[in-house]
């Protein structure tokens, strides 16, 4: 099967390679959410749309029908009891590890945090946390306990007082122990285990159960993603379409093709997720194949490892790392691995685009998706172009505040009359005038 893998080697000098890049590129985009024409997305408005008018009724029917578990509205949330059960029975080196990677992520996030600055004198910003968020932390056979705590961590920082998390019950008819685990380990009180469309919809309307909150972050399938999409059209705040994982590495002849072909594979066995390989070295991307047919054999999750590598990645050979900087910078990833030995810091300094960029061969993504201290959750599909990793400064919000005594409004009245006038609003005008005592031929 890993022979088959030949077909994502492709160079600059075949006639198709541009047509390659692109169709590639598009292909995680499309993965990533819904077109407003299709099938899933006329149901998932129909979901959201029946969730509105029956409220917890729907969001159980819907949990039985995806999920297999059937649960009244009063079994959405997790008990305390579970919660502490679950912190008190997991693996102690398991949570020191968590405690320590929860350690990191809040040092990181204080440093970063801008919610404490302000400006003096007339004019000055003022900045308030969001008073509730809900976090979606993804039902896979694996736990995701890292999810919770490169979300919650942030919305702490930032002076959060109501945190939820949901997660569909796909572990013995509830949420990983794990996750439970970390919940309570960061004093996470409400815990509800439903998931998919009808748990963004819950958070985004509100019902009898869970009430509604201001702003929904974390991963998901493209089901979830295309409903936080569809929320954040007039319910709530989002912060990204997050999802599928994708890697760009960055590498030439001095790089360990081991190391590049192992960080290919962390992705695409997200399944979907894109790897994606960019270099001026043939010779090299010979080695990163040849490795990546290799390591392929051992995995787990082989077949559809394969498979995601032949839908969602390749391996490009570019005639120069000029033009490899410039494409990288089109495709602006959420990962960007930078493997080029001494010139790997002097590249970086030219990528403009990308979510969070990983430099040297002892800094892969893992690094970032569990310890570092920058949050995992990060923009994809080429949104990295606008948009950035979630921080703690995404769960605050700026009120401007403007003072203005007698003689400051006068010094500057005859300015903003002149434009007020400019664009024919005279009653703006008045309300200077007015003040100041000033006649209107003044």
């Amino acid at each position: 099967m890993a022979d088959t893998l030949d077909k994502i080697l492709i160079s600059h000098e075949q006639p198709d390679f541009k047509d390659k890049l692109q169709a590639a590129r598009s292909k995680m985009k499309e993965a990533a959410r819904f077109s407003q024409e299709s099938e899933e997305y006329k149901r998932l408005k129909e979901i959201i749309k029946n969730i509105a008018r029956h409220k917890d009724v729907a969001v159980a029917k819907y949990t039985e029908n995806f999920d297999g578990v059937k649960l009244k509205p009063e079994e959405f949330r997790i008990s305390q009891e579970a919660m502490k059960k679950a912190h008190g029975e997991i693996d102690k080196n398991l949570l020191a590890s968590i405690r320590k990677a929860i350690k990191n992520v809040r040092a990181y996030q204080k440093k970063i945090f801008i919610g404490k600055r302000k400006s003096v004198g007339a004019t000055r910003i003022k900045y308030t946390p969001i008073r509730r968020i809900g976090i979606c932390v993804p039902g896979a056979s694996a736990p995701l306990p890292s999810t919770v705590i490169m979300t919650a961590v942030p919305a702490q920082v930032a002076g959060v007082k109501e945190i939820v998390v949901v997660s569909p019950p796909r572990y013995k008819g509830s949420i990983h122990p794990v996750i439970l685990a970390t919940c309570q380990e960061l004093k996470i009180k409400e815990v509800y285990r439903i998931g998919g469309v009808q748990a963004v919809a819950a958070l985004a309307m509100g019902t009898p159960a869970i009430s509604q909150v201001d702003k929904i972050v974390g991963p998901g399938n493209k089901w979830v993603q295309t409903a936080k999409k569809f929320a954040a059209c007039d319910m709530v705040g989002i912060d990204s379409i997050a999802g599928p994982s994708e890697v760009l590495i960055i590498a030439n002849d001095k790089a360990n093709p081991a190391y590049v072909a192992a960080d290919m594979l962390s992705q695409a066995e997200h399944a979907p997720g894109s790897a994606t390989v960019f270099t001026d070295s043939p010779a090299l991307a010979e080695k990163v194949l040849a490795e990546l047919k290799k390591q392929v054999e051992s995995l787990t999750r082989k077949q559809a490892t394969v498979e995601c590598l032949k839908e969602f990645s390749f391996i490009a050979v570019f005639e120069n790392m000029d033009r490899v900087i410039a494409v990288a910078n089109d495709f602006a990833s959420e990962h960007l691995e930078i493997q080029c030995g001494d010139q790997s810091r002097r590249i970086a300094d030219k990528i403009e685009n990308a979510g969070a960029i990983f430099i040297g061969e002892y800094s892969p993504v893992a690094v970032g998706d569990y310890w570092a201290g920058p949050s995992h959750t990060l923009p994809t599909g080429r949104t990295a172009k606008f948009a950035s990793a979630l921080t703690s400064n995404d769960f605050i919000k700026s009120i401007s505040i403007i003072e203005y005594d007698k003689k400051m409004l006068a010094e500057s009245a005859d300015d903003i009359i002149r434009l007020a006038q400019a664009e024919g609003l005279d009653a703006h005008a008045r309300s200077i005038r007015l003040r100041l005592g000033l006649r209107r031929d003044e």
